[in-house]
């Protein structure tokens, strides 16, 4: 997609200004919160502007969420934890033999730190959350996941006939005290994922979730689309398709971030979206003139921008008339991308 320099865009708004040259260097810094703001503006008027829109991409589901650990066990061990991937028996506090082809779930906070806090079967059958396990993970060639740093057992399933799923234990011993884990089921789509492994990087921020279905879609087949709704966690699915289910496919537009130059505005090869900046420079010259109190001639330089804005907006309006990307067809039976 084509792009601007912040340094163009600089100089075609102090052309507009009209200062013949440069701006002074409070003036300068005054353009440049009027610049991000109106890029924020612009970035805002659409949900799927094809630069920051992001389609159906996979991403983990917080499955679980542990509460009730206090410092006679590990704070660490209370947050929301993900689906890590199979057992491949290398994972065991101690550095014993854990219980392969089992499931093995991560913290999600703790993704980017030098430890993280783990749940899974140990070799008795028994869950565990262990905490301190340092993150040397490793996938093998068959997809199973290896994690061959000890860490420490907070707390162990005490049930006589052990679980199959974590939210079906009754009793859990820990390491010290009377802590009592408590565990809650979750299925939400969390803002922020780093990688599954050590070595992954991590995926774009959620600005706005738009969509989410259970398989990919916008490929070949429909999918179940869920309904869901946002909170300051992420978004919670309703009525999920399958318990079973780690992750879902969603739809959406990547977080705002503004502009961080500070100086030598003029000489920037900071880009800027060309599809925002013929709006960005006539709205911020439109800022300028009402700080002069010139408000006639900055309602018809707003106009300009406005005019600019609205033909890049057209074109989105003329994609999403032809695709599916942003809309939903309603069933009696459910709401699928076709």
């Amino acid at each position: 997609m084509q792009t601007r320099t912040y340094g163009d865009l600089f100089k075609i708004t102090s052309a507009l200004i009209g200062t013949g040259g440069q701006l002074d260097v409070t003036e300068q810094d005054q353009l440049s919160h009027f610049i991000n703001r109106r890029f924020q503006q612009a970035f805002d008027e659409s949900p799927v502007w094809p630069r920051y829109f992001v389609p159906s991409e996979e991403r983990a589901l917080a499955l679980y969420e542990l509460s009730g650990a206090t410092a006679s066990t590990s704070t660490s061990v209370n947050g929301k934890y993900k689906f890590m991937g199979i057992n491949s028996g290398n994972a065991e506090a101690g550095g014993a033999i854990a219980k392969a082809d089992t499931n093995i779930y991560r913290e999600i906070s703790a993704a980017g730190n030098a430890t993280a806090t783990y749940i899974y079967k140990n070799t008795s059958n028994a869950w565990v959350v262990a905490t301190g396990i340092s993150a040397t993970d490793a996938r093998s060639a068959d997809g199973k996941i290896s994690i061959h740093e000890a860490g420490t057992v907070q707390f162990t399933e005490a049930d006589t006939n052990k679980n199959d799923a974590i939210e079906n234990v009754q009793t859990w011993t820990p390491r010290s005290g009377s802590n009592l884990l408590s565990i809650e089921v979750k299925n939400i789509v969390p803002y922020t994922e780093e990688g599954i492994l050590t070595g992954e990087s991590a995926k774009d921020t959620i600005g706005d979730f738009n969509r989410i279905h259970r398989k990919q879609a916008f490929l070949n087949n429909s999918s179940l689309e869920y309904e869901f709704f946002v909170d300051f966690d992420g978004a919670n699915i309703l009525n999920i398709a399958n318990t079973n289910d780690t992750s879902a496919f969603v739809s959406y537009k990547k977080q705002f971030t503004p502009f961080t130059v500070t100086s030598d505005y003029y000489n920037s090869t900071v880009e800027v979206p060309g599809e925002f900046f013929n709006y960005i420079a006539h709205a911020v010259y439109a800022d300028f003139l009402r700080v002069q109190n010139r408000q006639e001639q900055a309602l018809a330089e707003e106009q300009v921008a406005q005019t600019y804005l609205a033909l890049e907006l057209e074109k989105i309006d003329i994609r999403s008339n032809n695709n599916t990307i942003n809309k939903r067809f309603s069933t009696y039976v459910n709401r699928q991308s076709r």
